[in-house]
Formats: structure tokens, sequence, C-alpha cells
């Protein structure tokens, strides 16, 4: 099973976190990067002469980079796709990680390729050759593009970092060409100057998601109760995560389990709910094969979460043998069996070397929170690492809210946010619903006496003194878990005291992911509840998207926005019906844009009002276009008090004759009523600030200043 990733070309601006959810939403919604085919990726754009020879693709843990990589050369093997390229060589960074001995290049490639040992240096030379370097993210290798020496020929035998340098410069085969996928926050282990194409796989969009769950989910109402659920007002922050595929499997493997026993009303709300329930689930699965009946479910995931943390306290994605002495035993094959072959994948790679990965990084940052939440709870031993001295001393210690504190204090320190999720995870998991699943299902011992207000107090304390977006999104993450509201409210206190100066922009994308958390009617959305500005907006875009009306007038608006409103009008779960934007300098340029999303068939917007926009004839020619290209569901225009002049309302004209128009009500200071050859059906209301004279093929007609005329 196949479904297409959403793969822009271009380099976005990178995202640490994997969480971001909000965030990633703004991003994609108002991105200006062209989305491109798998299958292009190594071709020539319209505008350039020659096609890319390296390529870095970009992505979240989870999103599909890997995927991507084996579907192209899949195809490529079955003939379907990028037939001039002879030789195609997939290497992973987790298999080099292995390499100690020197080797030249040549020798490198027969290690892994037994099929090619007998080509000569001259058949690489004459030969088209792929080379693909897959997951640089859980690269241990220096990659020392400096001191590394020049390498030409494919015979001289050197060190592995010394030959992939060599390759990714162009010095080493310099016709072949390379493609490597990473994290974001590793990606820049590669200098910018040897990249001539950056890629992003982004995962899926919502009609992505809607078709892989209607492929895993055989049952279609199963899987139409699925989306409900997920699609659901309290949801939206999970449903927005399932950009990641491999959090679509485990929201399907979770629901798909807990429809037919749970009420609807009980499933899983919060990403720390999705997930204790999906260890759940994975648990039972080793029950019924009944495995190891002499080791506890509770031992088991101990040991599993102890691996989980130490790996992540060194930045291992991936471990060998090496890396597991005296944590776990996962080398034999019947200690290898049960819930650990759920939740940890096991891989000889090509080179019959062992290793392992937990099945996703936010597994493993699940099952390391856990891990040192019952740790504390069980012995009131800290795991955390801290440089504060005075918390040692503090009768505190001993309370859940100082390892929260600390918890904090981790994810802050951290730049790539490599502790972002396991904060959410341990403050979600030392909530009483979880804590009520753990003791049930694994004998958990009762937590200890925990005060979320410590904690919250904690981080309000932190917000303040952060200027990091991407920091203070998360930690309003956090409080959302902890159901702290009050930093919304702390917004509104400002917007009430006119001081919105002390808002942050971060604070606006926290407000958008809050208001998309909350069971707040998101129906009508006022911009002037917050505050107007082109900034403010995009950072609530996301509110913006589910709702019905959209109040934006007198908002200072500008051109600016309107690329994202118009994303809004063409996204397919769009449901805006109504939207206002009176008195905005959107000037023509802005509205050329908007009439974009005008055009899209999945456009339901019923009422457009523009008045005093500064718009002139050449707008009236981009609406009249919107307007005529597909069954229109505009009912109502206002395009009063801007400068349309009679050679834009002739353009006007051209619209209101389409059949596909559906317009009932236009205002403006000039106005041309064209009236269809059968008139039955047509009927406008229209007002005026001035007498105007309307000529049609059919009709003449006077109307007078200050009145208001219909016409049938």
């Amino acid at each position: 099973m196949y479904t297409e990733l959403y793969i822009t070309e271009g380099d976005s601006q990178e995202v640490n976190s994997e969480h971001e959810v909000v965030e990633l939403e703004c991003k994609r919604s108002s991105s200006e990067q062209k989305k491109i085919n798998l299958d292009d990726i190594f071709k020539p754009l319209s505008n350039e002469e020659n096609p890319p020879q390296r390529v870095l693709t970009k992505g979240n843990a989870g999103i599909g980079k890997t995927v991507a990589v084996q579907k192209f050369t899949h195809d490529w093997a079955t003939g379907t796709a990028n037939q001039t390229t002879d030789f195609i060589f997939p290497f992973t960074f987790r298999e080099l990680n292995l390499i100690k001995d020197k080797m030249s290049l040549k020798e490198l490639i027969g290690h892994y390729f037994k099929e090619v040992r007998d080509l000569e240096t001259s058949d690489y030379d004459s030969s088209s050759i792929l080379f693909i370097l897959d997951g640089l993210d859980e690269s241990r290798l220096p990659l020392d593009f400096e001191k590394n020496e020049t390498c030409r020929s494919i015979t001289d035998t050197t060190t592995l970092d010394c030959l992939l340098t060599n390759l990714i410069k162009g010095k080493l085969l310099h016709k072949a060409s390379v493609w490597i996928t990473s994290r974001p926050a590793a990606a820049t282990k590669i200098p910018t100057e040897f990249i001539h194409r950056v890629t992003e796989v982004q995962g899926f969009n919502d009609e992505q998601k809607e078709e892989y769950f209607q492929k895993k989910v055989h049952d279609k109402d199963k899987a139409q109760k699925i989306l409900n659920h997920l699609q659901s007002k309290p949801l939206r922050s999970l449903y927005i995560m399932c950009h990641i595929p491999l959090f679509c499997w485990i929201s399907a493997t979770v629901l798909q389990s807990l429809l037919t026993e749970t009420p609807e009303g009980d499933l899983p709300k919060t990403v720390t709910e999705l997930y204790t329930h999906f260890l759940i689930i994975q648990t039972k699965c080793k029950n019924k094969k009944d495995y190891q009946k002499d080791e506890t479910d509770k031992d088991v995931i101990m040991k599993l979460g102890k691996l989980a943390f130490k790996q992540l306290q060194k930045g291992n994605l991936v471990f060998y043998e090496d890396d597991l002495k005296s944590q776990i035993d996962l080398t034999e094959a019947d200690v290898y069996s049960g819930v650990r072959t759920q939740v940890i994948r096991k891989e000889a790679g090509l080179h019959k070397q062992v290793m392992y990965s937990f099945i996703h990084l936010t597994v493993q940052e699940f099952l390391a929170a856990l891990y040192v939440l019952e740790t504390f709870i069980d012995s009131g031993k800290n795991l955390l690492p801290s440089k504060n001295i005075w918390w040692h001393l503090s009768p505190e210690k001993s309370q859940l809210s100082f390892l929260h504190k600390k918890a904090v204090d981790l994810a802050l320190a951290n730049d790539h946010g490599r502790w972002d999720l396991f904060l959410r995870f341990l403050l979600g998991l030392s909530q009483d619903k979880n804590q009520e699943l753990l003791q049930r299902e694994f004998k958990f011992k009762r937590r200890c006496r925990r005060n979320d207000q410590n904690t919250i107090n904690y981080i309000h304390r932190k917000i303040k003194n952060l200027s990091s977006d991407n920091k203070v999104i998360n930690l309003f993450h956090c409080l959302n878990d902890l159901g702290d509201q009050s930093l919304l409210e702390q917004v509104q206190q400002y917007q009430n005291s006119g001081d919105v100066g002390e808002i942050s922009p971060a604070h606006w994308s926290a407000v958008a992911f809050l208001l998309l958390s909350s069971d707040e009617d998101l129906d009508v959305f006022d911009l002037k509840k917050y505050s107007g500005s082109d900034e403010v907006l995009e950072r609530l875009l996301p509110v913006l998207k589910v709702s019905k009306t959209a109040l934006l007038s007198s908002c200072k608006l500008t051109d600016r926005c309107c690329k994202h409103i118009s994303s809004v009008l063409s996204w397919k779960s769009s449901g805006l019906e109504e939207l206002d934007l009176n008195i905005n300098r959107l000037q023509d340029s802005g509205l050329k844009l908007i009439s974009d999303g005008l055009r899209s068939a999945n456009c339901k917007l019923q009422r457009l009002r523009l008045s005093g926009c500064w718009l002139s004839e050449i707008s009236c020619a981009s609406l009249a276009s919107a307007l005529k290209s597909n069954p229109s569901h505009l009912r109502e225009l206002d395009l009063s008090v801007n400068e349309l002049q009679d050679s834009g309302v002739k353009h006007l004209c051209a619209g209101l004759e389409s059949p596909n128009c559906r317009l009932e009500t236009l205002r403006s200071v000039h106005v041309f009523l064209c009236i269809y050859k059968d008139l039955i059906n047509l009927k406008f209301s229209l007002s005026f600030a001035r007498p105007h004279i309307l000529y049609t093929q059919h009709t003449r007609v006077v109307v007078h200043h200050n009145k208001e005329a219909s016409f049938t």
C-alpha cells in the first residue's frame, strides 16, 4: 500500500519540534513552495537548463522520507520511472555506521551489492548512477568536509567519511547524482554549496490522510468513524498530527481496536491517551501469543523504557548490540518476542549486522517518559539531570511538580526539540486518566500527590522570558495537556486593556492552538477580538480554516494576507461561507490572489464583502474570471467604495453573464446589470451610491440616487 506524500521543492523554515502542529498548518497553508512529484525530484524545473545532481530531502521523523526513497527505487526497478538512470545504489547511514575499515568506493559498493562486483572503473565513468544516502540524522560519522583529503578515484582506499564527503562534493564520480535524506536539525551537516536542490517531505495533506484511513481500515463505516473522531473540535491537534504517516498508523491501530468496545465519548482525546492505549493494545497482542510467562508486563515496559531513555539521552535513534550492554536483551530469538516486537524494529541490514530502533521516535519518547515517571513514583529517584544545586536541598523535591520542572528545563535547554514531546508525555502521563489506565492494565503504583498548579505557574514564568517561538509553542501544548487556559485569558486581558503590544507572535500561535483544542464554537472568527494585522491573521490561520464566517473588516490588512485567505478558500475541508474584508488595503494584487481561491472547485463562499479595499478596474477582471470559471456558490458581492470605473464594470458584466454565476446581490458605486437571454431565473438586488444609467443588450434602466431597485 502506498499513499502519495506531499513533497515541496524549496527549502522551508526549519521546524525543530516534531509536534508543532499549528505552526506546520500555518506553514503549509501559506506556503509558496511548489509541490513536486516524487519521480521528478531529479528533473530540471521549467526555468532550469540542467537537472540537479545533489538533492537534499528533509522531513521530520516518520514523515515518509525512507518510504519515498523505497518507492522511487521500486518504480525505477520495475521500469515505470526514471529509466535514464543505469544504477541506483541505496545506502542507509544506520548501516554505514558499522563500517570501520578503510576501503575504496568500488569495494564499498561491492560489499553491499554483489551483483556489480565485476564492473570496471570505465563502467562507472560511462554510466548514469544515483547514490542514495538515507537517514543523515542517524549518522555517527563526522562528515568533515573541510579536513578530509581529496579522493578522485573509485579504487583509492580511504576512510568511509572521506569517501562520502568527496562523493557529496562531486570530487568522486563527479557525474553521479546523490540523494540525501535527513531530519531538519541534522541537515546542516551538509554545507549548502554542495546541494543543488532542497526538497521537503511534509507528509500527508488532508486528502491523503483520508485516503490513508480508507486504505488502512477496510471497514468503510469504521474508517469514517475514526475520521469523524479525529476531525472533531477537541481533537483537531491530533488530526493535524496525522500529517505524519506513522502517526496515522498508530491512530488507526488504536481507534480501530477501541471502536468495538469503547463508547465514542471515552475514546482518546490527547496524544498521551492515544499512546497509552497503543501500549495496552500491543501488550495484549503479546498476551494472546502467551510469550514470557515469567515476566510481568510492567517489567518488560520498564526495560523498554530504560532503553528508550538511555538512547534518547545519547541522541540515538538507531542502536546496535554494543549499545544494549546490561540494558535489555534483544539478541536471543526467544527473548525478542511479544510486546518488544510491537514497539522495536529489528533489521538485519544488507551485510547482516543487526540493528534496532523504536518503530517511531514518538514511541521512544513516550516509553522514556513513562520510565522516568514511574521510577520517580516507585522510588523517589529523579533520573533527569539538573544544574540547579538548590533543588537538591529543596523540600519540594519529593513532589511530582519537582520532576515536572526539571523536565521543563531539560526541554528548554535543548535547541533541537529533542525533549519537547518527552515533556508533554511526562505531564500527560501524570494525569489521573492515564494513571488509572496504567494501574489497571499494568499494576503500576498509585501516583504520588501532585500539584499541577505549581507546574503551571512555573511554565507561565518560563513563557514570559522566552523569545523562541518553537519553545513557547511546546509549552502551550504542555499547558493544554494540564488543562490550563489562563494564558489565553491573559491575551484577552491585554486586548481589553488595549495593550496588544505585549502579545508576541508566538502567543498568537498559541492562541490558535488553544482555540482549536477547546470546545469553543469557532463558527464565527472575528479578528478584531484579537488584533488586526497581517501577521496575527497568519498566526491564527488554522482558526480561519475551521470557521464559517470570517469578520476581518478594518483590520489593517494588506495584500500580504491574501495568499493565506486564498489557500483557505481552496482547502477541500473549508466550510467558509461568509468573508468580510471591508476597509482593508488589499489592492488589486491582493484581490487577484483571493480570486484564485474563488476559482477553486472547493470554494464554498457565499458572501464576500470588499468595500473600501483600494480596488480598481483590474480587480473586476479577476473577479469576472472567478465567477465564470466553475459553478460558483457566491450569492452576495459588495464592491462599493472602490474606483472600479466603467471599464471595470464591463469586465464584471462578462462574469455575470456566465451560466455558472449564481450571484443575487451586487453592491457597487458602478453597477452594470447584465440580463441573460433567459430572464426567468435572474434577480439582482442593487444599491447605488449615485445615479447611474445601466445598459444591457435588452434593457435601459435609469437608477436614481439613494434608491434601491430589484429586477427580475
